[in-house]
């Protein structure tokens, strides 16, 4: 953790977002304006700096790895602390770079929701990483398998969702859609994000249907509940691989 955090890539990325952040909410007079467009960057850019950022330095480290597990350690504890480094390093960058700012102009449950999903996302998309670098031993195809990744989460998903909604416009499909939004861990972000800032008329009758859902206690539970799985399964697979594998 330490030695990630001396990286000049990572001070950039908490410097980048700490300007942004300010930046945003010194231009508009409305700070849930400044939140809008902040929500843009919590959704697209913190997720590739996490995947893009945790996959090239997992493959850097491998000799380091190598030698680690050359020693009288376990595997497991190799894995799960490399793991808890990058996931622990990413989630303090984001939380100076964005979480000062955002508690400094929106001190309620909508900063703090921003905040947190902010969090889990940064950790979800270093699970994901670890388990493409697991799953291939090629550099450059285990980054190109992130990107795809992180294309797929941040942009396939959405125009995936809208054609089947377009495709089977006459039936109804609004309650599916929230089992849907389980299988990608941005959108339940947005979701949880925009509910929280009243939002969700501009999202149609199934908005309606998010709010009457991800709105409760229920809802807000399960949320929190699907995100740790995406944290808990991928680091779970990637795990069980290494311990496997053939270094």
């Amino acid at each position: 953790m330490t030695d990630i955090l001396r990286n000049r890539i990572i001070l950039l990325y908490t410097v980048v977002l700490f300007i942004a952040s300010f930046s945003m909410f010194s231009l508009e007079d409305n700070t849930s304006k400044g939140l809008l467009s902040l929500l843009n960057i919590i959704l697209i850019i913190v997720p590739l700096v996490s995947i893009i950022f945790s996959t090239i330095y997992t493959y850097n480290s491998s000799e380091f790895i190598e030698l680690l597990v050359s020693q009288p350690l376990k595997r497991k504890t190799i894995w799960l602390s490399s793991f808890s480094g990058l996931a622990a390093s990413l989630s303090l960058a984001f939380f100076i770079g964005a979480g000062i700012p955002i508690m400094v102009y929106q001190w309620n449950s909508i900063g703090f929701m921003m905040i947190a999903m902010g969090i889990l996302l940064s950790i979800i998309f270093v699970a994901i990483a670890m388990l493409a670098v697991v799953k291939t031993r090629d550099k450059a195809k285990g980054i190109g398998v992130a990107i795809l990744l992180w294309l797929y989460f941040s942009l396939l998903f959405d125009g995936l969702v809208l054609f089947l909604l377009f495709q089977f416009a006459d039936y109804p499909l609004e309650k599916p859609m929230i089992g849907a939004t389980a299988f990608n861990p941005v959108d339940l972000g947005r979701i949880m994000i925009l509910l929280q800032m009243d939002v969700s008329a501009m999202m149609g009758y199934t908005g309606a249907i998010f709010k009457d859902f991800f709105g409760t206690y229920t809802g807000v539970i399960f949320s929190f509940g699907v995100m740790l799985l995406w944290v808990l399964v991928p680091l779970w697979f990637s795990t069980r691989k290494f311990n496997r594998k053939d270094l």
